[in-house]
């Protein structure tokens, strides 16, 4: 694998170049252009064969080279997060522009570790004129759309052996635990305006409907298993107190640790919904945003990406680094850390966490919900972290963002790639891996015919500059 290594090694300054770039268009969902650009010209510049508008959305693109099997993919990701703009490298929060989007999830670090395993398998591959075809999966939208769960339905890794998907964390791991299903619903209602104070009995209430569908699904909570979840926000709720409002929305998360369940439980709400709308004779439109399956992890898989972090190994932290992890965390309240570090059983004095950890969760499922669990239902797929940031610090946080522009970010992403492309050629060179991996898929999805939750094609939004 050294040939594999010494080649991101050699393109390490262009690959944390091209992270601080896509971190610098911090593009959210389904909008990410100039990031998919990015990252599809550098790819074309190394030989890559480049398709675009994959599955019919325009930010969707593969990346591959070589021919033949096994065939190895890579699932990348660009999106940022709304609000959580933030300068780079810095401990404190302060917006680079109040308001506007950040890489509060460190998907520019996700992305770029995958454009340099690619490189580094290619460079392994040529070298040795082995057999096979690589795949980069460019995959939008992960945060709100979940393009893979599109990318899954068109297709598009049925003819993948092997699936590595990366994620940036406070870990260096693999993860054995499923995630759950989740499905996102817009739920719309159409009613009838009238003086709020003059004639509201000519009024039909949208935010009336809305307000009764947020209590019947409230009570429903206490008749649905433990493990699910449904969480929502209110999107519009009329535009003056003294106009009865004839739209409203409302947006809903449910979540549950099996399709079958989710399924179930969002056919619950629809009649609640639909209830609203009786009681208050108005109208309601149901919108399924995007939906997920629940992960489906390859114990094959995970065991070679486990033994391929080992081999490579973390970067090491300096003192810069250490220093700075300990002042983003110090924007945490010390008790919620030491809190978090009993329940993580690690020493609250260490802000950066290192070395490998053995791959756990195995039997649990984690609260989130992610598309990379679509792809897991296609073709065998592991996932697993390293450190990118402070374990102290939340999710979806400015601080995130901070930190994916940071050495520690860089050293974390430059360490998933060389470990993705280790794990990737033990698969190109050991065809028994691959077939005990499929074995284990094969059983694991016996009796069941994946079907995407998704009925209609993404919106598309216009390219921002």
């Amino acid at each position: 694998m050294q040939k594999a290594l010494q080649a991101i090694e050699n393109n390490r300054s262009e690959l944390i170049q091209l992270s601080d770039t896509i971190w610098g268009f911090a593009e959210t969902s389904l909008k990410e252009y100039r990031s998919a650009e990015a990252s599809r010209d550098y790819l074309a510049s190394k030989g890559f064969r480049i398709e675009e508008n994959v599955a019919g959305v325009p930010t969707a693109f593969t990346a591959s080279w070589g021919s033949g099997k096994p065939v190895i993919g890579f699932l990348a990701e660009y999106d940022a997060l709304p609000g959580l703009s933030n300068l780079p490298a810095s401990s404190k929060k302060v917006p680079l522009k109040e308001g506007a989007p950040g890489h509060g999830c460190g998907h520019n670090l996700l992305g770029v570790a995958c454009v340099g395993a690619v490189l580094g398998l290619k460079a392994e591959m040529e070298a040795g004129n082995l057999p096979g075809t690589i795949v980069y999966f460019g995959c939008p939208a992960e945060e709100n759309y979940s393009a893979k769960a599109m990318m899954a339905k068109y297709g598009c890794f049925k003819e993948v052996d092997i699936a590595i998907a990366y994620h940036p964390g406070s870990k260096n791991g693999v993860q054995l635990n499923s995630s759950n299903a989740n499905n996102s619903l817009k739920f719309t209602y159409h009613g009838r305006t009238a003086h709020a104070g003059g004639d509201p009995h000519n009024g039909r209430s949208a935010l009336d409907a809305v307000e009764l569908m947020d209590i019947g699904s409230n009570y429903l909570r206490e008749h649905i298993i433990t493990q699910a979840r449904i969480h929502y926000v209110i999107t519009e709720g009329g535009m003056a107190p003294n106009i009865v409002p004839d739209r409203a929305q409302v947006w809903y998360f449910v979540r549950a640790p099996q399709v079958q369940v989710l399924r179930d439980i969002v056919e619950r709400v629809k009649k609640i919904a639909h209830g609203a709308a009786m009681m208050t004779e108005t109208e309601v439109d149901i919108l399924l945003e995007s939906g997920v399956y629940n992960t489906l992890p390859n114990e094959v898989v995970s065991q070679v990406m486990h033994e391929a972090l080992v081999a490579v190994g973390p970067e090491p932290w300096d003192a810069a680094d250490l220093q700075f992890a300990a002042d983003l965390s110090a924007n945490v309240d010390p008790e919620e850390r030491k809190t978090k570090a009993a329940m993580m059983k690690i020493d609250a004095s260490v802000p950066l966490l290192s070395g490998v950890e053995e791959p756990s969760g195995k039997g649990t499922t984690m609260a989130g919900s992610t598309d990379v669990a679509d792809t897991s239902w296609n073709c065998p797929t592991c996932m697993f972290g390293t450190v990118t940031n402070p374990w102290a610090i939340p999710g979806h946080s400015w601080m995130i963002a901070s930190s994916s522009a940071s050495s520690i970010g860089h050293k974390g992403m430059i360490f998933a790639a060389k470990a993705m492309a280790a794990a990737g050629l033990r698969f190109i060179q050991d065809e028994a891996l691959v077939k005990a991996a499929k074995a284990e898929f094969n059983k694991a999805t016996e009796g069941v015919v994946y079907e995407s939750f998704l009925q209609h094609p993404y919106p598309v939004f216009p390219r921002e500059e």
